[in-house]
C-alpha cells in the first residue's frame, strides 16, 4: 500500500474543487442568463414595487392562452436557476452569479405571486365553488404530483411535461387554469416562496366564501347576540339558516376544500389554506344552532328546531368527509353537540306537548257533535310530526308507553304495527293519538244526550282516521291500525243510529199495516220523525262522505216501508200527510249540516195540520 502524505492529498482534492466551481459557475450563469432573458421580456419594472398584487393585473400575461407554453417554461428554467443555486451556495458561495441569480429569484417569485393572482382572478368564473364542488376530490392527490414545475434534472423533456400536464388535465377535468395554479404553486413553494403563495390564495379565496354567504343572507352573530332576539325573529333566521348552511357545507366549504386539495401537492398546505378560509364561518353556522337549542321548550317551537335538527343530520357524512383534519375537529364536534342538544330540545318539546293535551280544560262542549279544535290542532301537529318521522327516529329512541298490546293490530300477531315491533318514535306518535282519544272520550261525556254523544266520538275518530290515513303517519302508526279504528267509527255511528233513529224505525209504517191501523201507524210516525228531525237538524258531521254515508243508512232503514206504505194507501188525500216519500228522502238529506228546515212539510200537498203550521221566523231563516 502507498501512503501519500497530507500534501498530496490537498494537491490532489483541489482540481476536483476546481472543477466542481467550474461547473457551478457554468450551470448558474446559463441559468441567470435564462431567467433574466424571460424577466426584461415580461415583467415590467414598475411591476418590482410594492403595490398590491390585485391592481396589478398584466395585460399580457405568461399564462393566457397564447403564451401558456412561455409560462410553463419559465417555471421550468426558474427549476433549473433554483437547483444552480442550491449547488452553488455547497460549493462556491462566494460567487457573484450566485448572488444575482438569488437577487433574479426574488424578482421571479414576486412576478409569479402577480401571476397566480391573475389566473385565479381571470377564471373565477371557473373557480366558483359551486362548478369545484362538482369535481372528484380524489383525483387531487394523485394529479397534484404529475404537474409540478419541471426541475432541473428533467430539462431536457419539457415538451413531454406539457404534454403530461395536458392528459392530467383532461384525465380529471382540471382546466388550463387548475394546472398553471398547481404548478405556479408548486414553484413558489419550494422555492422558499410559501407563505407568499399562500398569503395571496388565503385572501383571494377567503374573500369568495365571505361574499357568497353574504349574498345569501348569512348574518355572523355570536351566541350573545342571538339569545337577546325574540323566538318570531329567530324563527324567520331559521329558514334562512337552513338554506345557507346546505349551501355552504355542500357546496361553499366542499368547493373550497377539493380547490386547495388541487392546486396544493402539500398536504399541510392544502389544509392550512383551506382551514383560514372556512373554519371561521363554519362554526359560526353552529353558533346558530346551539342558541336555538338552548331556547325555551314550547312545543310550537318544535318544527323550526326540527329543521335545525334535520338539516345538520341530513349534512353530517359531508361535513365529516369536508372537515377531516385535525384541525378542523371543532366543526365537527359542533355539529355533534348541535345534534345532541337540540335531539334533547326536542324529546323536552314533545313532553311539552303531550302535557298541553292531558291539560286542556275547556268543558263546553262543541255544538253539533262536530269536531273539537283539540282534535285538529292535535292531529294536525301529529300529521307534521310524522313528516319528520327519519329525523325523529334517531332522536326518540327509548319507549316504555303502555299501550295496549292489540293497539296497532287485533290479531296479537308480532308486525311491524304491533307494540312489541314498532319503533320507539312510533310508539311515541301512537302514544299522543291515543292520548287525544282518551281526551276526546271524556269531552263526549259533556253532552246529555248519548246519540249526541257517540255522533261526536264518530265524527272525531273518523276526523283522526283520515289524517292517519292521507299522510305519513299511515306509514308510521300501520295499514292494521287504520283498519282498527275505521271498525270502532262503524260502531260509534251504529250506536249513535240506534239511539237517534231507533224510535223513528220503530213507528215506521209497513205495506203490512192493516188499514184500520194505518192513519194511526202514520200518526206515530209523523210524530216521531218530527221529534228526531227537531233534534238532529242542527247536528253536524264537517266530513262529506262521512255525512252521505249516515243519510244513506237512515234513508235505507225509513225508505222502503215507507214507500211502501205511501203507495199502498191513499195516504195522499189524509189531512196528517207530512210528506210524500220524496220529501222524506229530501229531509234525510238536510240533515248534519248544521242547518234544516223548521218542521218537516210536504213540498206538494197543501194539507197541512194547524198546530205544525211553519213559523214566519223560521221560514226566513231556511230561506237564507
Amino acid at each position: 500500500m502507498v501512503l501519500l502524505k497530507p500534501s498530496a492529498l490537498l494537491k490532489s482534492s483541489k482540481p476536483r474543487q476546481q472543477q466542481q466551481q467550474g461547473f457551478s459557475e457554468s450551470l448558474i450563469g446559463d441559468s441567470v442568463e435564462a431567467v433574466d432573458a424571460f424577466i426584461t421580456q415580461w415583467v415590467s419594472p414598475h411591476q418590482n414595487d410594492s403595490s398590491s398584487s390585485s391592481s396589478s393585473c398584466i395585460l399580457s400575461s405568461l399564462f393566457s392562452a397564447q403564451n401558456r407554453l412561455q409560462g410553463r417554461r419559465f417555471l421550468e428554467v426558474l427549476g433549473r436557476l433554483q437547483y444552480a443555486i442550491q449547488s452553488t451556495v455547497v460549493v462556491n458561495p462566494d460567487s457573484a452569479k450566485l448572488a444575482q441569480g438569488q437577487d433574479l429569484m426574488r424578482k421571479a417569485m414576486k412576478h409569479l405571486e402577480k401571476e397566480f393572482y391573475r389566473v385565479m382572478k381571470s377564471n373565477n368564473r371557473f373557480l366558483d365553488p359551486e362548478s369545484v364542488s362538482g369535481w372528484s376530490s380524489e383525483s387531487s392527490n394523485t394529479s397534484s404530483t404529475r404537474s409540478s414545475y419541471v426541475n432541473a434534472s428533467d430539462s431536457s423533456s419539457s415538451d413531454d411535461n406539457n404534454e403530461l400536464d395536458s392528459e392530467s388535465s383532461s384525465e380529471f377535468g382540471e382546466s388550463d387554469a387548475i394546472v398553471d395554479l398547481k404548478m405556479i404553486a408548486n414553484c413558489m413553494i419550494s422555492s422558499g416562496y410559501e407563505k407568499d403563495c399562500v398569503k395571496i390564495y388565503k385572501k383571494f379565496r377567503k374573500k369568495i366564501i365571505d361574499d357568497a354567504l353574504t349574498r345569501l343572507g348569512f348574518e355572523k352573530l355570536t351566541s350573545t347576540q342571538l339569545q337577546k332576539l325574540e323566538w318570531e325573529t329567530l324563527e324567520k333566521k331559521i329558514k334562512t339558516w337552513v338554506r345557507v348552511t346546505t349551501v355552504a357545507i355542500t357546496t361553499l366549504f366542499n368547493g373550497e376544500r377539493i380547490l386547495s386539495d388541487h392546486i396544493f401537492s402539500s398536504v399541510s398546505v392544502a389544509e392550512s389554506c383551506f382551514v383560514e378560509i372556512t373554519l371561521q364561518s363554519a362554526l359560526s353556522l353552529f353558533v346558530f344552532s346551539l342558541t336555538i337549542a338552548k331556547s325555551k321548550k314550547t312545543a310550537e317551537k318544535i318544527f323550526p328546531t326540527l329543521d335545525v335538527y334535520q338539516t345538520i343530520l341530513n349534512l353530517i357524512p359531508k361535513i365529516d368527509q369536508i372537515f377531516s383534519y385535525d384541525s378542523t375537529a371543532s366543526v365537527r364536534s359542533q355539529a355533534a353537540e348541535s345534534l345532541q342538544k337540540l335531539s334533547e330540545s326536542v324529546n323536552a318539546m314533545m313532553t311539552e306537548f303531550q302535557t298541553s293535551i292531558t291539560k286542556e280544560s275547556s268543558k263546553s262542549a262543541i255544538p253539533g257533535g262536530g269536531v273539537h279544535q283539540l282534535t285538529r290542532y292535535v292531529m294536525n301537529f301529529i300529521v307534521f310530526l310524522a313528516d319528520y318521522s327519519d329525523s325523529l327516529a334517531t332522536i326518540l329512541k327509548e319507549s316504555s308507553l303502555p299501550l295496549p298490546e292489540d293497539y296497532f293490530s287485533s290479531s296479537g300477531e308480532e308486525n311491524p304495527g304491533s307494540g312489541g315491533g314498532r319503533s320507539p318514535m312510533a310508539a311515541r306518535l301512537a302514544w299522543l293519538v291515543l292520548v287525544l282519544l282518551c281526551k276526546i272520550d271524556a269531552k263526549s261525556r259533556l253532552y246529555n244526550d248519548s246519540a249526541l254523544s257517540y255522533l261526536f266520538l264518530g265524527n272525531n275518530l273518523h276526523y283522526v282516521v283520515t289524517k292517519v290515513r292521507t299522510s305519513n303517519l299511515r306509514i308510521v302508526l300501520g295499514d292494521d291500525w287504520v283498519t282498527n279504528h275505521e271498525v270502532k267509527v262503524s260502531q260509534y255511528l251504529e250506536k249513535y243510529e240506534k239511539k237517534a233513529w231507533g224510535d223513528v224505525i220503530a213507528s215506521l209504517p209497513g205495506d203490512k199495516t192493516a188499514e184500520a191501523k194505518a192513519e194511526e201507524a202514520l200518526r206515530r210516525f209523523n210524530e216521531a220523525f218530527e221529534e228526531a228531525y227537531k233534534k238532529h237538524k242542527t247536528w253536524v258531521v264537517p266530513d262529506p262522505k262521512l255525512r252521505g254515508e249516515i243519510q244513506a243508512s237512515v234513508a235505507r232503514k225509513l225508505m222502503p216501508g215507507y214507500t211502501g206504505f205511501y203507495k199502498k194507501y191513499p195516504v195522499g188525500s189524509w189531512k196528517i200527510v207530512r210528506f210524500t216519500p220524496e220529501d222524506l228522502n229530501n229531509y234525510i238529506t238536510d240533515l248534519y249540516i248544521g242547518l234544516g228546515r223548521s218542521v218537516p212539510v210536504s213540498k206538494t200537498h197543501k194539507y197541512v195540520v194547524a198546530s205544525h203550521a211553519i213559523a214566519t221566523t223560521d221560514v226566513k231563516h231556511c230561506s237564507m
